[in-house]
């Protein structure tokens, strides 16, 4: 009898099947159903404010995803990601001027679209890694910079292009909570698709060639083929992202994507977690949030004793410009495995609890 009550204590696996499901166990899943489900209904209850801040998780949380594949991954290094982002956002409203094809299915043409010019720029990685290839990939971004810039026919230039709303049965779908779904939706389905590969042969060339390549080689596999992979995937992640907030904004200006926006995009996967598909949700979702923040602080303390005598709105508002590489500072400091690292120790915490081993 106390034999048949007794529970595994720990994380046990006794076959490869175990090894490689998507959800460690059964609370995960049911959590990430339920969270779901929740998100499903926020828009009952929550305004258009909190919309505005999910959707941005959404498009943003997609693409930093994109890098997390090429970066945690896969260990390339890209410091011009937001070009990417960018040639996304201005690729689905062109196809769909061009051929007239519904925007719901110009947003994944834009990413294959983004995809092909990401692997194009991926090559130089057969050949070249670390600084060298953050190098290169700085070249991308003032390259497509430039693009964006002088090709009118694409871009519309300076003056920038404008997006068709998304249309759905007949309806446009104008309203932050209406876009929400669709956000949402592909969000879902994109990060599903991202945890699928990494238990394919695919994905796990990607984390062997970062973890060692030499050693990768020599059990065959073709490290050209995915390091230039590895560039497309994460294109096509950025060029979905893109196309999203394209049509969500209802007009794309080629200022948006400099260099700083990927330094943003490299901040949410270190705060995240490198190497973590939910983390680099979490990553962006801090990020999203750590501007709100400071913006609540800055009125909190508007107008008080306090702020009158050491002008503290005025410094909150300087250093929410500085709150970003603040934030990626501290936790290469002090949590360099990032939020998702985090999230595991709780979870194994309460998990063991009261119990220390």
């Amino acid at each position: 009898m106390a034999g048949a009550m007794m529970r595994p204590c720990g994380d046990f696996r006794t076959s490869y099947r175990a090894d490689t499901t998507i959800f460690a166990d059964a609370f995960s899943r049911n959590s990430v159903i339920a969270g779901v489900g929740l998100l499903i209904l926020s828009p009952w209850v929550l305004d258009a404010y909190w919309m505005n801040l999910f959707i941005q998780i959404g498009y943003l949380g997609i693409a930093a995803l994109g890098l997390n594949i090429l970066v945690g991954f896969t260990g390339q290094i890209s410091i011009g990601h937001a070009v990417f982002f960018g040639f996304g956002a201005f690729a689905s409203p062109f196809i769909n001027a061009q051929t007239g094809i519904p925007v719901l299915l110009c947003i994944p043409l834009a990413g294959l679209m983004t995809a092909a010019v990401g692997l194009l720029f991926g090559v130089p990685a057969a050949r070249i890694k670390g600084l060298y290839l953050a190098i290169a990939t700085l070249a991308a971004q003032f390259i497509l910079e430039d693009f964006f810039a002088r090709a009118n026919w694409f871009t519309g230039g300076v003056a920038g292009a404008m997006t068709n709303p998304i249309s759905l049965f007949g309806f446009d779908l104008y309203e932050d909570w209406q876009f929400f779904y669709i956000v949402l939706g592909f969000t879902v389905v994109m990060y599903l698709a991202a945890a699928n590969m990494m238990r394919t042969r695919d994905g796990r060339a990607f984390i062997a060639v970062r973890d060692h390549y030499l050693s990768a080689e020599i059990m065959g596999v073709n490290l050209t083929k995915y390091r230039v992979m590895s560039f497309g995937v994460s294109s096509f992640y950025a060029g979905v992202g893109g196309a999203l907030y394209a049509h969500y904004l209802g007009f794309v200006s080629i200022e948006a994507f400099n260099i700083l926006f990927s330094i943003q995009f490299l901040g949410m996967i270190i705060i995240g977690g490198l190497g973590s598909v939910m983390g680099s949700l979490m990553g962006t979702a801090f990020m999203v949030f750590l501007p709100e923040a400071m913006d609540a602080l800055a009125r909190a303390v508007a107008g008080g004793w306090l702020d009158r005598v050491l002008n503290l709105q005025s410094s909150i508002n300087n250093l929410r410009e500085m709150a970003i590489g603040a934030a990626i500072i501290l936790f290469l400091i002090f949590e360099p495995d990032g939020l998702a690292h985090r999230w595991r120790q709780i979870k194994a915490y309460w998990k063991l609890y009261p119990f220390s081993y």
